[in-house]
């Protein structure tokens, strides 16, 4: 009876491995090269191994039948192969590099990164607080980039021999018609928003991508906080004004809000400038995100802000003996809701609305101007990701501008101007990533402006290859249309849209928290709108028969390791362009264009004293302006523009910041151009007069205090 028992045993253990199979073979990469340490298994079952030093993998199973083979290793995709078992032998595995990876290439002509979540950051949010010459303002940072040209006296972005209309700003994706808060001449300028909302911002130079229209030089894209990490209060005592916000969490629900005043009047009293104010700057504004996040998987945001402004000055002017007299009242209400989610099997959506509304009561002498503008962006953009190595990304948009104006002259004549746009767009785009080295990014823009009655489409196209571990090369390409200003089409609508044309190449090196870009660029104008008379009017001609270029070369190095506890950044431009636009009687540099353009930002951390101390130097050559006592157009030039400015951040304790700094701190005298008399004096000599800063200088004080959960988050949250 026992040999029988044994007998039976004998005969199942020949059975069972008989029914055993083995499954071998090889895993290498694309070049060849055997892969070592790759897991193999058989999906939903515990039978695999590891491949070995040669690449070879050898293991058995009992599994019958149609089975999925996976293997896997660190930076490449995954592979799975569904067959009958018995198959699975003499495999050839050859494994793809993971284009998603931190090393793989990254498409990004023309366009720096602000985040902490991107894979190559220029600038985080943070850098728009401490940057001492930007005085807390997004745009003042990014005025501090290669590809801008310095307009102390303006405030806005001028890019790569673009005028400042020719950039686009967006929140969350949805187009901002107003963002900046408007001034009397030659006082800079600021832009509507808290950097304290913001998680990264990308700044386009150029070459941006066909998800955005209506600007022929650059792109700025502003994206606001998912979710809070904590609930807080803050608060702001300033030398022009005082500030506060409050943020609650409760569920999947978050609510910001943050208020500030500002009024000059006390400043101007204690530093007066070279204005007859009548009425000090006064500003209120307002700004508030609420976002619900059910799941993962999808988010709601919705943002709106208000600010109301009021001025009212005296300013010299050489053709006006008692001074040029300007008043402004502005209201600007604005709203952006947008939502987003992941629908599953690599499809996700998202859908934007903006609403802009805005008012503005001008005096300029005894006449008077309204000014209403009421403007709305809807859009909806679908993503569809086929695999790691194909990524569609397409969509639709429609924009609503209604314009009007009421002037009214002293004599007693009242004039209505206006008008009605809509304009219509839609693109597509595909990232396509060959490899961990190689990636394109191919799209298409079509618009339909109803008012110009025109129909555009604009290619764009780029290339990456990344040459080494820390380097790579970009190409970039594209056409980009933009409707004239609205000071033109209230006067006049037959039109056709101005063009653009970009060439963009790029060289970067990124390593442990260094960048260094140089990038080359030539940007062709076409169809630029010319009018035949000094001042815009009724009675004006206007034509498209304008052109023009713009070349350069760009270069940028950031350095946060070699030298502890400093963090800087060194940008240089340099701009050739020249155009035939507006009344110019020939092609000429723009007066808003510098040649040489450079800055030097610096941040650095004293623990003893904990405080961070800022510099940035800002540079540009001379602009050109006419001067009507020697022959030619625009046929002088400026003295370079200098500027030093300082600031200090003090912790007197973790979550309560004193806060300094002063503007341009040696008080070099900077000249923006001249004006000239209209007439000339009995010799026949035009006297001048120089368009200098109301105030060399500019100081500021604040108190910030942050009251949070964690008792250490602060408002400059890296000290």
């Amino acid at each position: 009876m026992k040999s029988i028992f044994l007998l039976s045993l004998l005969f199942l253990s020949i059975f069972s491995f008989s029914q055993k199979r083995v499954i071998y073979g090889k895993v290498i990469d694309n070049k060849g090269i055997p892969i070592e340490g790759a897991n193999v298994y058989l999906e939903g079952t515990y039978d695999g191994t590891s491949s070995d030093i040669e690449g070879k993998f050898n293991f058995t199973t009992s599994e019958v039948g149609v089975k999925t083979l996976v293997v896997s290793f660190i930076s490449f995709e995954t592979h799975s192969q569904t067959a009958e078992v018995t198959s699975f032998q003499n495999l050839i595995v050859k494994l793809r590099e993971d284009v998603n990876t931190l090393d793989a290439v990254v498409i990004n002509a023309g366009s720096f990164e602000a985040g902490d979540n991107a894979k190559v950051t220029a600038l985080k949010p943070l850098d728009v607080v401490t940057t001492a010459s930007a005085l807390g303002d997004v745009f003042g940072a990014f005025q501090t980039l290669p590809g801008t040209s310095t307009n102390e006296e303006d405030g806005r972005l001028f890019v790569r021999g673009g005028d400042a209309d020719e950039t686009q700003i967006f929140i969350d994706g949805v187009r901002v018609f107003n963002p900046f808060i408007p001034t009397a001449k030659n006082i800079p300028t600021r832009g509507r928003f808290s950097p304290f909302l913001f998680k990264g911002m990308t700044f386009s130079t150029g070459g941006y991508s066909a998800e955005y229209g209506q600007a022929l030089s650059s792109v700025l894209t502003l994206n606001t906080i998912d979710q809070p990490d904590q609930e807080k209060t803050e608060v702001q005592l300033m030398t022009v004004g005082v500030g506060a916000g409050n943020t609650q969490i409760w569920g999947k629900n978050s609510f910001s809000i943050n208020a500030s005043y500002v009024n000059l009047a006390p400043y101007q009293w204690a530093f007066p400038d070279k204005n007859e104010w009548i009425k000090p700057y006064e500003g209120t504004s307002g700004e508030m995100v609420y976002r619900y996040k059910p799941n993962d998987d999808s988010l709601l945001k919705l943002y709106s802000s208000f600010n109301y402004t009021a001025l009212e000055l005296i300013q010299e002017d050489i053709n006006t003996p008692n001074g040029f007299h300007f008043g402004l009242q502005n209201r600007n209400l604005y709203f952006n809701g947008s939502y987003k989610e992941r629908l599953g099997n690599g499809w996700s959506i998202f859908g934007g609305i903006g609403y802009a509304n805005d008012t503005s009561d001008i005096n300029l002498e005894d006449d008077e101007v309204d000014d209403t503008e009421n403007s709305a962006h809807f859009k909806i953009r679908l993503n569809k990701r086929f695999s790691n190595r194909f990524k569609l990304n397409f969509g639709t948009e429609y924009f609503m501008t209604d314009f009007d104006e009421d002037f009214r002259e002293s004599l007693g004549e009242d004039f209505n101007l206006g008008f009605t746009n809509n304009l219509f767009g839609a693109y597509a785009e595909a990232d396509i990533f060959f490899s961990k080295k190689l990636a394109t990014k191919v799209g298409v823009r079509v618009e339909n402006s109803a008012l110009l009655n025109q129909f555009t489409m604009s290619p764009r196209a780029s290339v990456a290859y990344k040459s080494g571990k820390n380097t790579q090369f970009s190409l970039a390409y594209g056409s980009f249309f933009q409707n004239p200003k609205n000071e033109y089409l209230k006067f006049n609508t037959s039109f056709k849209a101005e063009k653009a044309t970009h060439f963009i190449a790029n060289y970067q090196f990124v390593k442990d928290r260094q960048i260094f870009r140089v990038e080359g660029y030539y940007k062709k104008y076409d169809d630029l709108l010319k009018y035949d008379s000094q001042f815009v009017a009724s009675t004006t001609n206007f034509t498209n028969n304008g052109n023009g270029y713009a070349k350069g070369v760009d270069v940028f190095w950031r350095d946060g390791k070699n030298i502890k506890n400093l963090d800087y950044w060194v940008s240089y431009s340099f701009l050739d362009t020249q155009r035939d636009y507006k009344n110019y009687p020939t092609q000429a540099r723009p007066n808003f264009a510098s040649k040489h353009n450079a800055s030097l930002v610096g941040k650095y951390w004293i623990n003893d004293w904990k405080t961070q101390i800022g510099m940035t130097y800002n540079f540009a050559s001379g602009r050109t302006y006419t001067n009507p006592n020697a022959g030619g157009f625009l046929n002088q030039q400026t003295k370079n523009y200098n500027s030093v400015s300082l600031n200090a951040a003090y912790l007197i304790s973790q979550q309560k910041i004193l806060y300094f700094s002063v503007n341009n701190v040696l008080g070099t005298k900077n000249v923006y151009g001249y004006n000239y008399k209209n007439q000339p004096e009995a010799n026949g000599i035009y006297n001048h007069q120089a368009i200098v800063p109301s105030a060399d200088q500019f100081f500021f004080v604040g108190f910030f205090w942050t009251i949070s959960d964690d008792k250490k988050n602060n408002q400059l949250n890296n000290l």
